[in-house]
C-alpha cells in the first residue's frame, strides 16, 4: 500500500468537509436573503452555494449530486439572463 494514499485521505476529507459546509451556509444565507427580498444578492449567494455543492459532487464522484446542481445552475443562469419578471 502506498504511503502517500494514507496521508492524502484526511486532507481530502477535510477539503470536502469545508466545501460542503461552506456551500450549505451560503445557501442558507441565500434563503435568508430571499426571505428579506434582498434581490439580486440572494441569486449570487445561491450561485455560489450551487457551485460549491456541484464541486462536492465532483469530489465524491456522485453523479446524482452533480446532475441536480448542474440543472439548478442552468436554470438559475437562464432565469438571470432573461431579466426581471414583468
Amino acid at each position: 500500500m502506498p504511503f502517500n494514499a494514507i496521508i492524502a485521505r484526511p486532507r481530502f476529507d477535510r477539503a470536502v468537509f469545508v466545501v460542503k459546509w461552506g456551500a450549505s451556509i451560503i445557501q442558507i444565507m441565500g434563503y435568508t436573503a430571499t426571505g428579506f427580498g434582498w434581490t439580486p444578492w440572494n441569486l449570487y449567494l445561491f450561485l455560489i452555494g450551487v457551485l460549491g455543492w456541484f464541486a462536492v459532487g465532483v469530489l465524491w464522484n456522485d453523479k446524482a449530486l452533480m446532475l441536480v446542481h448542474l440543472v439548478a445552475l442552468g436554470a438559475m443562469i437562464v432565469g438571470m439572463a432573461s431579466g426581471p419578471a414583468s
